[in-house]
């Protein structure tokens, strides 16, 4: 197919939709990356993102009459991805793991506050390790709804818009389910640092809700 990185995705669907195997192929091209890597955010295991992204593909190839144009491509593909990724964790008995790095900004402030305080305790690699173990559950026990956007807004850091376009949610719902999925592991943490300091954490619930005043954009 000539110039096929110049025609844009749309136009590589109807081609597919008509018989195309070049297109599909293009498709798979630009994609087969990206894919990758958003699988990988949600099981954060290699070889049940590459069973992901085949399974994706697959479904693609299916289903591509499915794709209406009423949102953009790579919304649909993804939308894809992550119930792939979703089935596939319900399936997989081990934990998911999330590092620390891939925290929401608000949640590794808290961590490096109470790592401050606790800093001096003679056992403080131990806690530490202790309370990436407790965020990595705590990620991992977030219902789906809030770990989905969770994952794409302050994990894989789309923009309010897209992660609305890829679970179909308007942006005051992905605004609302974010804020909330931040106050859930807040707490968590809350209880981890009162369980083991035996003082009372203060919380600021101020974490997070700039997001809930940001503009639809």
């Amino acid at each position: 197919m000539k110039d096929s990185k110049k025609i844009s995705d749309v136009g590589l669907v109807d081609q597919f939709k008509a018989g195309s195997i070049e297109a599909f192929e293009e498709i798979f091209s630009r994609y087969e990356s990206k894919v990758m890597n958003l699988a990988l955010r949600f099981t954060r295991n290699q070889e049940d993102a590459e069973e992901v992204a085949q399974d994706v593909f697959t479904t693609v190839h299916r289903k591509i009459d499915g794709f209406r144009g009423q949102s953009a491509f790579s919304s649909w593909l993804y939308r894809i991805v992550v119930n792939s990724a979703f089935m596939k964790l319900r399936k997989r008995k081990q934990n998911q793991s999330i590092s620390m790095e891939d925290l929401a900004p608000a949640i590794k402030q808290y961590c490096m506050e109470r790592d401050s305080l606790i800093g001096m305790h003679s056992h403080n690699v131990a806690v530490t390790r202790e309370l990436q173990e407790v965020l990595q559950r705590a990620i991992d026990r977030l219902p789906d709804q809030y770990r989905a956007v969770f994952v794409l807004r302050d994990v894989d850091g789309l923009s309010n818009q897209e992660t609305g376009d890829i679970l179909n949610l308007s942006i005051p719902a992905v605004k609302s389910r974010l804020h909330r999925s931040r106050i859930m592991l807040r707490k968590k943490l809350q209880r981890y640092y009162e369980d083991f300091t035996g003082n009372k954490a203060v919380l600021s619930e101020e974490i997070g809700d700039e997001d809930l005043n940001q503009p639809a954009a």
